[in-house]
């Protein structure tokens, strides 16, 4: 009989072990056809990630007992289309991308956010790749999260189509390798933020300080508001980068509204700056939902190259984890610009079209 009682307080006590651990596996799978119309080239494709970037991922927490919790989270991006994984970073550097990994042959790697972290009443203490503060606010206060082709054109444009009057696309504009980040805990009556701080992991000499940097974002969100402003720097030999943005939203119930602007200090000789702006707004609408937005990029220099789009969407949600979508946007150039959508071609000061109609299952 005291081996029995024994017997069950050993199990009881490993059942009460592992409820205390968790580990899940998550992911999204989005895939669209998307139109590009352009005067040069037209294209029609199929595309992923149209209404949110696809993904496969495991997360798990332990509860260390006293407050305290031990988590990680693996996440890798997967083309809906193709089923190809996305390349990562290791230096925040260009030179940290291999060719094999930039043609999206290398398989799946963990390039979103490979983190290990400790959190408690203190806040959280997070180690790895990850998001970069700057990110999170055109992720936060775009309608259309910064993907398909109604994605915030301040958000997308400046690397794409102005790379040689700004200098080599920025690799930390989303994310960080080697980095140490801190997150404000969730008491504080509103207020959040959090600090990053990344290493290039370069050898110690004259280049030891390429493509390390650091970003902060503090905000506040209560009832219908939310508002923050974020900065970053990254050193890089050909000129550092910094950024700064500021968003906010406030939600009337019926509709949302957001806006937000950016600029982007190019340090390298013969770079220009970079301004932009977002006005946008969601409305549920029975079990969808309704997203419109007008952005702009213009670059602070030489032909003041600029690009404005419109863009207008809608989203039908046939349960909690299935939607289908669409979106049409038009893109309008201007001083010599020549930004296109849907993967279309346009000559400088010509305008474009774009239009995603696709399906999004998370799990």
């Amino acid at each position: 009989m005291k081996k029995t009682l024994v017997a069950l307080a050993v199990l009881a006590a490993a059942g009460a072990a592992s409820a205390q651990s968790s580990v899940t596996l998550f992911g999204v799978v989005d895939a669209a056809v998307t139109v590009g119309r352009g005067n040069v080239t037209n294209l029609t494709s199929m595309t992923s990630g149209a209404n949110s970037t696809g993904r496969i991922g495991f997360r798990g927490v332990e509860d260390l007992g006293g407050g305290l919790q031990a988590s990680f989270w693996l996440e890798a991006q997967l083309a809906g289309d193709t089923g190809e994984g996305t390349n990562t970073v290791t230096n925040n550097l260009a030179s940290g991308q291999p060719a094999a990994a930039v043609n999206g042959s290398q398989g799946l790697t963990f390039n979103r956010r490979t983190t290990v972290s400790l959190s408690g009443n203190f806040g959280e203490v997070r180690l790895g790749r990850d998001y970069t503060p700057y990110f999170w606010n055109h992720t936060t206060f775009d309608p259309f999260s910064g993907v398909g082709v109604g994605a915030n054109a301040a958000y997308t444009g400046y690397a794409a189509a102005y790379g040689s009057a700004i200098g080599s696309p920025i690799t930390t504009a989303v994310r960080a390798s080697n980095s140490v980040g801190y997150y404000l805990p969730g008491n504080l009556g509103g207020f959040y933020g959090n600090a990053q701080y990344f290493f290039g992991e370069q050898a110690k000499g004259a280049t030891e300080d390429d493509g390390t940097g650091y970003g902060l974002r503090a905000g506040y969100a209560a009832g219908p508001v939310d508002v923050a402003v974020a900065y970053g720097l990254t050193k890089l030999n050909a000129g550092d980068r910094a950024a700064w943005n500021i968003g906010g939203a406030y939600n009337f119930g019926v509709a949302k509204l957001l806006a937000m602007y950016s600029h982007v200090n190019n340090k390298a000789a013969g770079a220009f700056d970079t301004n932009g702006w977002l006005i946008g707004a969601s409305a549920p609408i029975g079990a969808g939902e309704v997203k419109a937005s007008f952005s702009q990029t213009e670059v602070d220099g030489g032909t003041k190259p600029r690009s404005r789009k419109f863009a207008l969407g809608y989203v039908h949600n046939l349960s909690k984890r299935t939607a289908v979508y669409t979106t049409i946007a038009r893109l309008n150039n201007s001083g010599g610009a020549s930004l296109a959508l849907g993967g279309a071609k346009v000559t400088a000061g010509e305008n474009s079209t774009g239009f995603d109609l696709g399906i999004r299952h998370s799990f």
